[in-house]
């Protein structure tokens, strides 16, 4: 199997670095371009794989091809390679907000596409990417695409119409998880905890909770009234979260994010 990749920024130095480590498909199996020849002489040093500037090589040697590139600059970039396109290939579009039926219409109705979601944690190989094969996708080339997309994370496939939950949930979601660690840190600090040790506490706590959680596979209610002791520190911690309506700021953040990705 040979990969290719129309884009080489952070989430394609991701997926590459997570291919390479789980031995998935060798260096000289995998192909990058970008419109950045420094990217791409970087990429090439970095992994050792075969990259460059010429869209259409890469789609040339490619069986599975991801699109990386950001959703602005895709059609002109489709339009660029386009014709050298195979009816056997699959496309794996990480470009945010670009739906299968633009795909479709962009790259042909008669290839083979996925669309995904994936989040920042890819860049430390912990992402949680959604998946959307196009009627086009057999079986066997799905799981192919999610072998791919687990390379750098876990990754499921889910219906189009939750992509905009996806984006809520997951896609921006990193950027909660740093403001409650942020804030937790602070609170730490306040009491004369040092900055950067506070840091390490408050994240190493969101970590291991999520750990406990995948891992257990039990409810996170079970798991938050394992921590509460009758009369105890979390149990009053617990009371003032849910007085400040901590719950529901959640809910409706997620909801503003998934909403403003149906308007994009």
């Amino acid at each position: 199997m040979k990969i290719g990749f129309i884009g080489l920024g952070n989430m394609a130095g991701a997926m590459i670095g997570g291919l390479l480590k789980k031995g998935l498909v060798a260096a000289s199996d995998i192909y990058g371009a970008d419109v950045n020849a420094d990217m791409a002489k970087k990429r090439a040093e970095e992994f050792k794989i075969n990259a460059g500037t010429d869209n259409n090589e890469v789609v040339k040697n490619a069986d599975y091809l991801v699109l990386a590139v950001k959703p602005q600059f895709a059609a002109e970039a489709i339009e660029g390679f386009k014709a050298a396109l195979r009816k056997d290939q699959v496309v794996i579009s990480i470009m945010a907000g670009k739906t299968i039926a633009w795909l479709s219409e962009h790259l042909g109705s008669d290839i083979k596409c996925v669309r995904c979601m994936p989040n920042t944690a890819a860049l430390v190989g912990e992402a949680i990417t959604a998946a959307t094969p196009n009627a086009l996708v057999t079986d066997e080339e799905k799981e192919t695409a999610l072998s791919i997309l687990r390379a750098f994370g876990r990754a499921s496939v889910v219906s189009e119409k939750l992509m905009d939950a996806v984006v809520g949930v997951s896609g921006s979601a990193p950027a909660y998880v740093f403001m409650f660690i942020e804030a937790m840190a602070d609170a730490a600090v306040e009491e004369g905890m040092p900055r950067a040790q506070a840091y390490e506490f408050a994240a190493q706590a969101v970590y291991g909770s999520a750990k406990l959680m995948l891992d257990t596979g039990k409810h996170p209610g079970e798991l938050k009234d394992m921590v509460c002791s009758p009369a105890g520190t979390t149990i009053a911690a617990v009371r003032v979260l849910e007085q400040e309506g901590f719950r529901g700021a959640v809910i409706d953040a997620v909801e503003a994010a998934a909403e403003r990705s149906r308007e994009l």
